[in-house]
């Protein structure tokens, strides 16, 4: 289960998300990005971080830590800005924290170079999570310590709005020729053969398991919680077995592949 930890004040909006993520300090004296369930896209949204994070994190990807963080809204009260004011108050109780990157960039692919085997370590499980949220547009990537560190997987997963369908996305081809690492020509037949025996039902589950129940409750079509998190678990399980077979790619690297990561010299 993720650490539970408490708000102690809100510091600022972080207004490069469309969820208006916020920084926030806690009462484990670490600071936070915030999500919140009250925002436009729902508890789901949170889902989706949790279980792609903890299995990304299990993987052996560079995540920032994830913890169950607990707001009053009380502290939304001081908060001049009407619509944070709004969004405070209308997520009280349990949501979504990341742990905060002090001098963490955007990642940028003219500035930092990702290796193939790298890359095709991120491309295959945004084909696997089927992550439409990592384009040279929107990288959610940060170099923090030299290194790349991936974030923000509320865009994925994206069939699990609409349950009725999801069973048909385990066999869905993954467009990624417009992928933030495409130009680094990804090694995905090498990620396969890594990562793909790895994603058990058993490492699944462990995922899944992370995610607070407050947010699987009262989810139509299941008896409850834990039969939500069985359906994650198998169509993952299902789309890890063969994904590699249908991500899409362009047909040569756009930038040349890059032999090792790091910051580029000129």
């Amino acid at each position: 289960m993720l650490t539970e930890v408490a708000a102690t004040r809100y510091v600022t909006p972080l207004r490069e998300g469309g969820s208006l993520p916020g920084l926030v300090e806690a009462d484990d004296l670490t600071s936070y990005v915030m999500k919140f369930t009250g925002a436009g896209q729902g508890r789901k949204t949170l889902v989706a971080e949790v279980i792609c994070g903890q299995l990304a994190r299990r993987l052996g990807f560079r995540v920032p830590e994830l913890v169950a963080l607990d707001l009053d809204p009380v502290l939304g009260l001081g908060e001049p800005d009407p619509e944070v004011q709004g969004l405070l108050k209308a997520s009280g109780g349990t949501n979504l924290g990341m742990r905060f990157l002090p001098r963490a960039l955007g990642f940028d692919p003219l500035a930092y170079a990702v290796g193939p085997a790298e890359a095709g370590r991120v491309v295959w499980f945004d084909a696997l999570i089927n992550n439409v949220d990592r384009s040279w547009r929107n990288p959610n990537m940060l170099v923090h310590g030299g290194d790349l560190w991936i974030v923000d997987h509320g865009a994925t997963m994206i069939w699990h709005h609409n349950w009725r369908t999801a069973a048909a996305w385990a066999a869905k081809p993954y467009d990624a020729t417009d992928h933030a690492l495409a130009r680094f020509g990804p090694d995905v037949a090498g990620a396969a053969a890594d990562l793909a025996p790895r994603v058990t039902e058993e490492l699944l589950a462990e995922a899944a398991a992370d995610v607070p129940e407050v947010w699987l409750t009262d989810e139509p079509g299941f008896d409850g919680p834990d039969a939500v998190r069985r359906a994650y678990v198998e169509i993952l399980a299902e789309r890890a077995a063969t994904v590699r077979e249908r991500i899409e790619l362009p047909e040569a690297p756009l930038g040349g592949a890059a032999p090792t990561t790091g910051w580029i010299t000129r």
